[in-house]
């Protein structure tokens, strides 16, 4: 869709996303989680709603999906990190959605969500990226995430932290965006190009759009 109908259903649909916003921002409050040394985990979640605001135009298939879409990026870390269960998400989502809008939803939030593992890799190993591929809009709203978390890791006050993450995405870059890229025509488990030259641009020091294409087949 185009972004002025994109823009026009985010204003339609305008008092439900704000209301989804603040009772995933209260949720994860609840539970005590921060972002970085002391920011609300909200401000996590604004960020990853960003980038469906600048790119899910290029991604939404119909008017029914912004909401779910909308969804999906707030409250992707409900089961992980807040406590919530897949029934309880359903439940949550229902608030505001229809039951299929609902299942949608709640499918990218349980996609997204890390498998059980020690190590990083452990969590987010291939079963975990194939159900992310599998499940609609959630290899972009798993791009959104990403995204969020390289600005606000590599932001310039962000410290020495921010630099030793800097290369940790940068150096998983090679095999993140294959295992999020999917073969098909469903523009609903696509991922676009411009928000991958965006990370891209963070992580990269000279960037070839070019290349980029080349390389993961955009």
């Amino acid at each position: 869709m185009t972004k002025e109908e994109f823009q026009t259903y985010r204003n339609k649909y305008a008092k439900q996303l704000e209301q989804i916003r603040q009772a995933a921002h209260e949720l994860h409050q609840s539970v005590n989680e921060v972002y970085g040394d002391d920011l609300p985990y909200g401000f996590h979640l604004d960020m990853v709603a960003e980038g469906v605001i600048n790119y899910g135009h290029l991604v939404c298939a119909c008017e029914e999906d912004v909401v779910p879409l909308f969804f999906g990026a707030y409250y992707h870390d409900s089961i992980e990190d807040a406590r919530l269960s897949y029934n309880d998400v359903m439940r949550v989502a229902g608030k505001w959605m229809t039951q299929e809008q609902a299942h949608m939803a709640t499918e990218i939030v349980y996609a997204l969500t890390n498998d059980k593992g020690r190590t990083r890799a452990e969590r987010a190993g291939e079963k975990y990226y194939q159900g992310i591929r599998a499940t609609p809009y959630a290899p972009f709203v798993k791009l959104c995430d990403r995204l969020a978390n390289v600005t606000y890791s590599c932001s310039v006050d962000n410290g020495k932290n921010g630099t030793r993450m800097r290369e940790v995405y940068k150096s998983e870059m090679g095999k993140f965006l294959p295992a999020i890229i999917c073969d098909t025509d469903d523009q609903r488990r696509q991922i676009p190009f411009e928000a991958i030259t965006a990370l891209a641009e963070i992580l990269i020091d000279e960037v070839d759009r070019d290349e980029i294409r080349k390389q993961w087949n955009c």
